[in-house]
């Protein structure tokens, strides 16, 4: 079967069922806005089919074969290569602890205050997307297989719809403060309690590997002991998020994925420059390792279908529909409509730049053996370490060294955050439920500073393991599908039931769990894809079908799902408003205390002054502020309207930035805004030296 078209008939069935959604919500239509909008959806899907397309079936010219004469590569451990990386510590240290200063609320440290920018968002998910593995796992794929690596980072758009339509709304009004906790509000607390510990097993497992794998990359390339490169990288990161949460993650993963995004690029241009030109590089890869698509079944170690079903359908929806981390980045921008632009700018522009980057040494390394720079036998999972010192002088690699370590302190702080999330909100706050933030506050530190030692405690147990990748894969597949399917089901069938919910998440793990014991289950869900070779041992079942698995568990939960909701009663809907498809309304009455609509007023300059108290509202957490007849009036505000007040400069990313509730309106013609001292502290306003300042109405109500 052919691998591009199979991808984008299941992949645009999913596509489309979105578009559906988002139809009937009114999001989508054929003017104004609604026609914007699916202009933007079906251009951005038009774009990869022709750009993934032309990759799979374009003519390309192929440059003649070189043979190999024997060279060597630069020696390692000069002192500017070290230079290099320790200034890179010190200033991820100095970045992480200036700008994550005040944290005084869990909101502060799990969600930075809700107050970021789209484009800050959108540039440290890419930091977190890209993880210590990523270089390693990737440009190995890449040396094997060429382009058709890039296909797991090309695949997210299938679910733009039902992300930017349906769950990111509910995600931002319903103000979720962690993945359990919906799945208390849409079922019930012992679902939550459930989810609470498969989330915990799966991102607690994440910086395990994490820390692993790059203990193991630096003990590779400048031979630090893997155990103490991880304690190393780990401390660092413990530091800077213990202090400042989610703040602190952001800013400084914002500075980490631009490192990523610059040295991933540069082993491609100084892999260019050495071939003589782009061309020169482009034409060295065969033309099979220019290809979109591996091949369909046939390789059972790497197969387009498996990846697909693992990669686009489970992993991606895992990413954008449950990773803690992810969502709290969302959760952290200044308003839904920047929640958007972030996750639009991430799909479309940053991810494939991202493909790039991670699987650079992979491509280069090919080329440079086709052209008879490098050995043919070249081991495929060394493929970056070789192509990194055969390019570099110790300044660059220096560089390259500084983005290998920003990839896992990018991937492990926000995972630090997203675990403190879960153990607070879930764990600690239901038991304690009259705790004060400060304490809430103290327990959140307190958890991230256990979270590192305990990844720490787990690099000695998977350095015992031969392929911690496929162990950690195994497991991760036994909890993604079923949660995935819960999820979604939940946020857009009204009808499923608590006990589905929970019979699809227990059931599908024992199921997916049972195909690692007896992999021969899973043949019928195979498309063909053949069985490997092993030892016989039990747990060698979890490198059987290691994709397909993600398949197998997705029609297995699916199934359950589907067959318990019409054996059980389904909650009714005044009970689950603001939780499911079509009910956005209530959840922005949930959000911001009155009904509202999306949309937002324009900008409008103010002068700030500071009230003497915050009163804040008990329902909506919002402290209240006080506008200028005239101010008011060019918002189209009114008493109970939600402000965001925002310091001018718009490259600050909203650091100076808060919202308050209008609870007065005085007659002054003057333009400006009375905050209570918390924003007002927020705005860091300069009584000596006042920034200009702007303001905008959110999410009033629609005409």
């Amino acid at each position: 079967m052919d691998p591009y078209l199979y991808q984008y008939a299941i992949g645009g069935i999913v596509f489309f069922v979105g578009l559906l959604y988002a139809w009937r919500q009114g999001y989508l239509g054929v003017s104004g806005s609604g026609l914007r909008n699916l202009l933007m959806c079906l251009g951005g899907l038009a774009f990869f089919m022709i750009l993934q397309g032309y990759m799979q079936y374009g003519p390309m010219a192929t440059a003649k074969a070189g043979v190999y004469k024997g060279r060597t590569s630069p020696p390692l451990g000069h002192w500017l290569t070290y230079l290099v990386m320790v200034a890179y510590f010190v200033i991820i240290l100095i970045i992480g602890t200036f700008f994550g200063r005040g944290q005084k609320s869990t909101k502060d440290f799990f969600f930075g205050g809700q107050r970021f920018s789209w484009w800050l968002i959108g540039f440290s998910l890419v930091a977190t997307t890209i993880g210590s593995y990523s270089f390693v796992k990737y440009s190995k794929v890449a040396y094997k297989y060429g382009l058709a690596s890039s296909q797991t980072y090309l695949n997210d758009w299938f679910w733009l719809p039902l992300v930017l339509f349906g769950w990111l709304p509910i995600l931002y009004f319903s103000k979720i403060t962690s993945i359990p906790e919906y799945f208390e509000r849409r079922f019930n607390p012992f679902a939550r309690k459930v989810v609470t510990y498969l989330l915990l097993l799966y991102l607690v497992g994440y910086v395990g590997v994490n820390l692993f794998t790059m203990g193991k990359a630096l003990n590779i390339l400048i031979g630090w002991p893997v155990f103490w490169s991880a304690v190393v990288v780990a401390s660092i990161s413990a530091v800077y998020v213990t202090l400042g949460g989610q703040t602190s993650v952001i800013m400084t993963d914002l500075f980490q994925g631009v490192m990523l995004l610059a040295c991933g690029l540069a082993i491609v241009y100084l892999g260019a420059e050495y071939l003589g030109g782009f061309q020169s590089l482009w034409e060295h890869m065969p033309r099979s390792h220019r290809m979109a698509f591996a091949n369909f079944n046939k390789d059972p170690s790497y197969h387009s279908v498996g990846i697909f079903w693992q990669d686009a359908m489970a992993n991606s929806a895992m990413f954008y529909f449950l990773n803690q981390g992810i969502l709290m980045r969302f959760m952290a921008a200044r308003s839904l409509n920047a929640g958007r632009k972030s996750f639009i700018a991430v799909l479309l522009i940053l991810m494939p730049v991202a493909a790039v980057v991670v699987a650079s040494g992979g491509w280069v390394a090919k080329a440079l053996v086709h052209a008879g720079y490098l050995p043919p036998d070249l081991n495929a999972s060394q493929a970056f370490f070789v192509a990194s010192r055969f390019l570099s002088n110790p300044l660059v690699f220096g560089l390259i060294m500084a983005a290998l370590t920003a990839a896992l302190m990018s991937t492990v702080d926000t995972l630090i955050t997203a675990i403190a999330a879960i153990v607070v909100n879930d764990i600690y706050k239901p038991s304690h439920p009259d705790a004060s933030e400060e304490k809430l506050l103290g327990v959140a530190r307190f958890s991230s500073i256990s979270i590192t030692l305990i990844g720490v405690a787990c690099v000695p147990i998977f350095m015992k393991f031969d392929s911690v990748y496929s162990a950690h894969g195994a497991f991760t597949a036994a909890i993604t599908p079923p949660l995935v399917v819960a999820l979604l089901l939940g946020v857009f069938w009204r009808r499923y039931t608590t006990a589905a919910a929970i019979s699809t998440m227990l059931g599908g793990m024992f199921f997916v769990m049972l195909s690692i014991v007896f992999p021969s289950i899973i043949t019928p869900f195979a498309h063909g894809v053949p069985m490997i070779k092993t030892n016989g041992s039990w747990l060698e079942g979890a490198r059987q079908y290691k994709f397909m698995r993600a398949f197998f568990g997705l029609g297995v939960s699916f199934t359950i799902g589907i067959l318990v909701t019409y054996m059980t009663q389904a909650r009714p809907l005044d009970t689950i408003r603001g939780l499911v498809w079509g009910t956005i309304p209530d959840a922005i009455v949930y959000y911001k205390g009155s009904k509202g609509g999306e949309s937002e007023s324009d900008w409008s300059d103010t002068q700030v002054q500071e009230l003497s108290e915050d009163n804040v509202d008990p329902k909506t957490g919002f402290g209240s502020l006080t506008l200028s007849r005239s101010l008011a009036n060019s918002l189209g505000a009114e008493v109970g309207d939600l402000v965001y007040v925002s310091d001018a400069r718009w490259w600050l990313g909203g650091l100076r930035s808060g919202h308050g509730l209008v609870t007065e309106i005085n007659e002054e013609e003057t333009t400006t805004v009375s905050v209570g001292p918390s924003l007002y502290e927020a705005l860091k306003v300069n009584k000596d030296k006042p920034a200009r300042f702007r303001l905008k109405k959110m999410y009033g109500t629609e005409a």
